[in-house]
């Protein structure tokens, strides 16, 4: 499920949030399923449970996952963080279309292929 990557730059506690983010944008982890406790997991990846914890606040804070006292952290519907991640897959876009017009590129070819990949080639 989650591998943790010591030669990693980032935090491990965003190797965790990143990794149960695409299992949840994947459809592994269905919405409403009940993730690992705070200390299992800890234990499953032998690392520190606030790490755990502090990965847990990030994905709730981020709409992936919702907490209830006493029973645990549950996946969002998909509806809760969809949002953020259109946001930021257009903020991408953004910056690929201005270094696109920057370096002088034709920008019909980003339409062209917008409207390959709608039309199911997306070759």
């Amino acid at each position: 499920m989650i591998l943790i990557d010591y030669s990693d730059r980032r935090p491990i506690y965003e190797q965790v949030t990143g990794r149960i983010a695409e299992l949840i944008i994947q459809g592994a982890l269905a919405a409403d399923s009940q993730l690992p406790s705070v200390r299992s997991l800890a234990m499953e990846l032998s690392i520190n449970p606030n790490t755990i914890q502090r990965a847990y606040q990030e994905l709730e804070r981020r709409g992936y996952i919702y907490s209830i006292k006493g029973k645990g952290s549950f996946i969002s519907p998909r509806s809760s963080y969809a949002g953020e991640q259109e946001q930021e897959i257009l903020a991408e876009l953004r910056r690929l279309l201005e270094r696109a017009a920057h370096l002088g590129m034709d920008l019909s070819l980003f339409k062209n292929m917008i409207l390959q990949y709608e039309g199911g080639n997306s070759q």
